[in-house]
């Protein structure tokens, strides 16, 4: 399996279906009333956190994913079917972010959460709901709201709770194979790891899941090695296990390599140079091992817990779970990892305002969301709706504050997509 943990797609939800411009037409009446039914809701682009997914894998031969329109409302108040919405199932840890603003629309950490990457638009009122008593038939109805389209990059950010970190070749695999069903390829050169493996731990009646980081090398935090596409997926853990190499058998000094390490975590973010650490000095198996092990203890902070393991003989590991299992029972789980499963975090909402603007040719643009859906829902072939948004927009305001801009009669103004001639 190919392990895939960013990529950047193309959304577009389904617009709303219009509403329906149409009179009552039955026998022995007449001049019936108007009776044009809604447009249905476009489908919208929906994720789902799955706990069975590890990877983006799905997401590299297709980028583009549209949901479906809706349909057109009826006669006799019939409303429009809705848009299908486009399902999309992704691993759990995924951050999705709109890549013009870089705001974040989603994060889902639960197993079923899920969110709309690009919301269905909704469907048009037919021209049954503008009847009044002076305006008994109308012959205008609304468009429906056109549908959200835009990128979105998927980040997965691996929810683990202990992280094995340290240099390349210093037994991280090997010590993720002994203690789980994860098999990752062992070899004796440096990031033979290219991808973060992942594996579940049991501990008597307690469990806990170990990612293997790799990458890690001076100036990881920069983005040396494999450094910044590997550490965002430490964050989400609650517990480090920086493993050493004290075997004496390559040129490496472990003091050097836990102070680099550590160096590296902090340059990178705040948060994992103050995250709980064990230390596991590996390959005690090895004559010259003692000295090295040491050594180290004697520059390391004494607080920090520090085990003598072989991951190659079992020597030690039995006492790293249990510690690593009794720690876990104390650190409490982050909030969003215990979010509710229909609950997502949603970034902020793009601001309802609007403003207006002259371009250097002259043109008066008004721009802002709640405006520009208005123009666009509006049916500008017929002189009714026309002049209904004529009123719109001077009860918003918006035709006092080009007058006050200093538009005159004759100007081009532009809202969204359509241009008209200003008059006072």
């Amino acid at each position: 399996m190919v392990f895939l943990d960013e990529v950047t797609i193309h959304v577009r939800s389904g617009r709303g279906g219009d509403g329906a411009v149409s009179f009552r037409r039955e026998k022995y009446v007449p001049k019936g009333g108007p009776d044009g039914g809604d447009g249905g809701r476009g489908g919208s682009v929906i994720i789902e956190a799955d706990e069975h997914r590890t990877t983006l894998i799905d997401f590299r031969s297709r980028r583009h994913y549209f949901a479906t329109n809706g349909k057109p409302g009826e006669g006799n108040r019939r409303t429009g079917k809705s848009g299908q919405d486009l399902l999309m199932k992704v691993p759990v840890g995924v951050i999705a972010y709109e890549v013009e603003s870089g705001r974040v629309l989603c994060d889902l950490t639960v197993h079923g959460q899920r969110a709309a990457l690009a919301k269905g638009g909704i469907g048009g009122r037919g021209n049954s709901n503008y009847a009044t008593s002076t305006h008994q038939t109308p012959r205008f109805a609304e468009r429906g709201e056109p549908g959200e389209d835009r990128e979105v990059r998927l980040e997965l950010k691996l929810l683990a709770d202990v992280g094995l970190i340290g240099y390349p070749n210093v037994g991280k695999s090997t010590l993720i194979s002994r203690i789980s069903a994860a098999r990752p390829k062992i070899a004796d050169y440096p990031f033979t790891t290219l991808v973060p493996n992942l594996g579940v731990v049991q501990v008597e009646e307690d469990s806990f899941v170990v990612a293997d980081i790799p990458g890690l090398i001076e100036g990881a935090g920069h983005g040396a090695g494999l450094g910044h596409r590997f550490l965002k997926h430490v964050e989400r853990t609650r517990l480090l296990v920086h493993i050493l190499d004290v075997s004496g058998t390559t040129e490496r000094d472990p003091r050097r390599d836990y102070e680099v390490i550590n160096a590296e975590l902090a340059v990178y973010s705040g948060r994992l140079a103050g995250m709980p650490q064990i230390v596991a000095l590996n390959k005690m198996d090895v004559t010259d091992a003692r000295r090295q092990a040491d050594d180290v203890r004697a520059i390391l902070p004494p607080e920090t817990p520090v085990f003598e393991i072989s991951a190659v003989t079992g020597e030690g590991v039995r006492e790293l779970m249990f510690h690593i299992a009794g720690r876990l029972r104390e650190i409490p789980r982050t909030v969003a990892a215990e979010t509710e499963a229909d609950s997502v975090v949603i970034g902020p909402p793009e601001p309802e305002g609007w403003v207006v603007r002259q371009e250097e040719d002259g043109v008066w643009v008004v721009s802002g969301k709640s405006i520009e859906t208005l123009i666009s829902r509006t049916d500008l072939g017929r002189d009714e709706a026309v002049q209904r948004l004529h009123r719109q927009l001077k009860s918003r305001g918006v035709l006092d504050k080009l007058a006050e801009s200093g538009a005159k009669d004759g100007d081009t103004v532009r809202i969204g997509e359509a241009e008209f001639d200003y008059a006072e």
